[in-house]
């Protein structure tokens, strides 16, 4: 467990996360400014809590958790959270997805263009398949075979790059990048 008590620790942590932390708001909000100024917000949530003697077991967790609630607080203000949280929600599960957010983009780009761009547009941007066969000049046919492929060859590249830990319930608690997995390791070098 990790105890916050400088500033310049959380200083460090902050710019060793704060493009994920803004670019995970502005997946939600859609707006740069936006984004810009819940990131601020949430550096200011970092900050007060160093003074309060938690304990935290996983500060990169802990930190988009932080970034989630203010996301969802902002979105409610505005009436624009639709989404329900399920009855089995748990605070674990939902924070490993997190942190392979960060991991699953970068394999992504790790798989050949045939098959990481339409995985990409499907999965990451969300468009639906029809849509990403128009934009690739596809079949539908071919385009929903592309990304069934790049899925395998995700979970392929998942499984050689990261250790997953899992919880009694059978629900992903962790995500950690294996150091034997130099590509993904120099991609992440390579990108930050």
């Amino acid at each position: 467990m990790t105890e916050l008590k400088k500033y310049s620790d959380i200083s460090s942590l902050w710019l060793e996360y704060k493009n994920g932390l803004k670019y995970y708001i502005f997946k939600k909000v859609k707006n740069e400014e936006i984004a810009n100024d819940l990131s601020h917000e949430v550096l200011m949530k970092v900050y007060n809590s160093c003074c309060s003697n938690i304990k935290i077991k996983n500060v990169r967790s802990w930190m988009f958790q932080i970034a989630h609630n203010t996301t969802i607080d902002y979105l409610k203000k505005q009436n624009k959270f639709t989404n329900k949280v399920p009855e089995n929600y748990d605070d674990d599960y939902y924070n490993v997805f997190q942190e392979a957010n960060e991991v699953i983009k970068p394999l992504i780009q790790l798989l050949p263009d045939k098959y990481a761009i339409p995985l990409h547009l499907s999965d990451i941007e969300e468009f639906k398949q029809k849509e990403v066969a128009q934009k690739l000049n596809l079949s539908l046919t071919a385009t929903k075979s592309r990304i069934q492929r790049a899925r395998i060859l995700l979970k392929e590249k998942i499984i050689e790059c990261n250790n997953l830990e899992i919880n009694t319930k059978g629900n992903p608690i962790s995500i950690e990048i294996k150091q034997s997995c130099k590509p993904l390791q120099e991609h992440l070098k390579k990108n930050n």
